[in-house]
């Protein structure tokens, strides 16, 4: 870093950023690691579409985010989404950047007086 400059800028990851894919990742960060949820379960529980909610998992699966099984129970079709160990990761790092987006600059160190002047501390 050089000299004067300030503490690299937080970035939040944009493919978990979008409202409807942080809420799906969330949903999904849930559940332990290795267990995986049935896709209409997800649709009542985050209240999507259908397609609304198969366009995100398409943007968190093409990231790496999210595992999409498709399989059949008896004659049914049925699809389960999972969270990645990468999704995870992703997730988690997610949070640690916005719990550091959200902390109050550090003000530098103190020389013991105050630390601002309000109109009734002036002469």
């Amino acid at each position: 870093m050089s000299a004067g400059a300030g503490p690299r800028p937080v970035e939040l990851d944009p493919v978990i950023h979008a409202q409807a894919r942080l809420r799906l990742t969330t949903t999904l960060a849930a559940l332990p690691a290795g267990d995986r949820i049935a896709f209409p379960r997800v649709q009542q529980l985050l209240d999507m579409t259908a397609g609304n909610l198969a366009t995100h998992l398409r943007r968190l699966e093409d990231a790496g985010y999210v595992e999409v099984t498709k399989t059949h129970r008896g004659r049914s079709p049925v699809t389960y989404l999972a969270l990645t160990r990468a999704g995870r990761r992703a997730y988690e790092d997610y949070l640690a950047a916005l719990r550091a987006l959200l902390q109050p600059p550090d003000p530098g160190p103190s020389d013991g007086g105050p630390a601002t002047t309000t109109e009734g501390d002036r002469p």
